[in-house]
């Protein structure tokens, strides 16, 4: 198949689960402003009302780490489940597999867009516009989306052979929301476990979304190594595990 069918049938895979999340629901794209509003609007309610915390601008503190954080959990179990959930495609069609997670998580990225956007000006609205260090904002969310591009890619050939992958996804997920500085900041983490946080990605792109918007500097040059590094080094180990497992999959699916 010719690298300009490849993209074209991803393109189409994308857009066809994007249509497909949204198609009965009233509110269609909205649903990807609500959910992290509502969730920052708890949030500061309690942080700010019940445990005041000195953290300033804290709407926009809080969005930094929930639209990273909404954005992973969902491409992530989306990614997990695509090769299961795309059976029949895979059985009428001969199409490279390894297009079907990774469009999986693209598909999520649309939506990521429009919370970027809600990012964007909920900072503006608290003073905290944009600025130079806006430049840096494709390189970091492109190592993210490489990251749990990788990450799919993993876990959907898992998930071939073990159907209760998806569960531990989701449960590595709602941990997750509690280890990654969502409502508290990095002062707060001891600095034995400091290193170890930046290799997270999740947590990495929260330090260097909260450096870009809220004090306008550049993301830490570790971070961005570490992000970096972690981040193509997962895409490497998914795609030799996916592809050494994908000639089995016709028998499982």
């Amino acid at each position: 198949m010719w690298h300009g069918d490849i993209l074209f049938l991803l393109q189409n895979l994308v857009f066809r689960d994007f249509r497909v999340r949204y198609r009965n629901m009233s509110l269609g794209v909205l649903w990807s402003l609500l959910n992290p509003l509502v969730m920052m609007g708890a949030l500061t309610f309690v942080f700010t009302k019940l445990y005041p915390s000195p953290v300033k601008h804290f709407p926009v503190f809080v969005l930094c780490g929930l639209v990273p954080y909404n954005f992973f959990t969902l491409a992530w179990i989306n990614g997990t489940t695509s090769i299961v959930d795309n059976s029949g495609l895979l059985k009428r069609i001969p199409l490279p597999k390894e297009i079907v997670p990774m469009a999986a998580v693209l598909s999520i990225a649309v939506h990521l867009i429009i919370q970027i956007l809600l990012l964007l000006a909920s900072a503006i609205i608290f003073g905290r516009g944009p600025n130079l260090q806006c430049l840096w904002l494709p390189l970091v969310w492109g190592l993210e989306i490489v990251f749990v591009c990788g990450l799919a890619l993993l876990t959907s050939a898992i998930n071939v052979y073990i159907r209760d992958t998806r569960y531990i996804v989701e449960a590595i997920n709602t941990i997750l929301f509690w280890l990654v500085p969502i409502f508290y900041s990095f002062d707060r983490i001891p600095a034995r476990f400091a290193g170890v946080y930046q290799l997270n990605p999740v947590a990495a792109l929260v330090l260097c979304l909260r450096n870009i918007l809220l004090t306008a500097t550049a993301p830490p040059n570790s971070t961005l190594e570490r992000l970096t590094t972690v981040s193509f080094a997962m895409f490497v180990v998914g795609l030799i595990v996916f592809r050494k497992s994908k000639q089995a999959f016709y028998d499982h699916i």
